[in-house]
């Protein structure tokens, strides 16, 4: 599967971004700590044929933070490099803390859109100054902190994966361990091992945090395509009433039930499913 990455320079600003597959364009709005790098989900895409274009959201990877001064300048900007890219509609994933980009890009840019998937998607008010994950996230998810940070997880996690993957299991899951480690694969321990060599917070991580105040119940009820929206029941990263908050208000939007172990729906014994019926629905709701 090969990956392309480049920059896109537009009003002294930079939008980094990579490119897989030829075929339909979809445009992935990654979630937090990642960047045009991400790959979950990404093999079935490109093996049926898609075209993924992910550009590294404000502040993540080479991409300049000031894009992401605002949710709705953020979302200019990547509807300036389908432009640049010279592509008309695409088919939108929004993952995890990408939620409210890929919510603000549908409603704002409705002929640019031919569909929307939300994957344990944050859709409304999430992490604010009253949580302890937030105050521990403005610590240690700041530049330059996060850098450390992420090199001694990726460190710990090359030594020592499974003891990791089940040190890092609550942080994903409401399941107990025991019932959490019925539904995991072999594969998952490596697949969060290479998650975790990735990941990075940069500047873009207190963005989210921040910018998740600019979306509103207008955005959602906005969207005119069709909306597909996908979360497991067991999400603890995102609680999965984010995805009944998205069906409430959005006008053509189902819900599909992950039956996964937690926040990465794209793992565990079902995680074929997720893929089976993303690449359905992107079918059905292709021009």
């Amino acid at each position: 599967m090969k990956r392309s990455i480049g920059t896109f320079e537009i009003d002294g600003l930079t939008i980094e971004y990579s490119r897989v597959g030829e075929g339909k364009p979809i445009l992935v709005m990654h979630g937090g700590h990642s960047n045009c790098r991400e790959e979950f989900g990404y093999r079935d895409l490109y093996e049926s044929r898609f075209s993924i274009i992910t550009p590294s959201r404000a502040g993540y990877g080479r991409t300049s933070k000031e894009i992401g001064d605002s949710l709705e300048l953020a979302c200019y900007y990547y509807m300036k490099l389908l432009d640049h890219l010279n592509i008309e509609k695409v088919h939108v994933v929004a993952v995890s803390a990408g939620g409210p980009s890929g919510i603000c890009f549908a409603s704002k840019y409705s002929e640019r859109v031919e569909s929307l998937i939300l994957q344990s998607a944050v859709t409304k008010q999430w992490l604010t100054a009253k949580d302890i994950e937030y105050k521990v996230g403005q610590i240690i998810f700041r530049p330059p902190v996060e850098k450390a940070v992420w090199k001694l997880i990726s460190a710990l996690n090359n030594r020592f994966p499974k003891w990791i993957f089940k040190k890092m299991l609550s942080s994903f899951t409401t399941l107990p361990a025991d019932q959490a480690m019925l539904k995991v694969t072999e594969g998952d321990i490596e697949e969060m091992r290479k998650m975790n060599n990735r990941q990075r917070s940069s500047r873009g991580f207190l963005l989210d945090l921040k910018n998740i105040d600019d979306l509103s119940f207008h955005h959602l009820k906005e969207i005119s395509c069709p909306v597909l929206i996908m979360h497991c029941r067991y999400d603890r990263l995102v609680p999965a009433e984010h995805a009944y908050h998205a069906k409430k208000l959005i006008p053509f939007s189902e819900v599909y039930q992950a039956d996964s172990w937690g926040h990465l729906i794209w793992l565990g014994t079902e995680g074929k499913s997720v893929s089976q019926k993303v690449i359905s629905f992107l079918k059905t709701t292709s021009s």
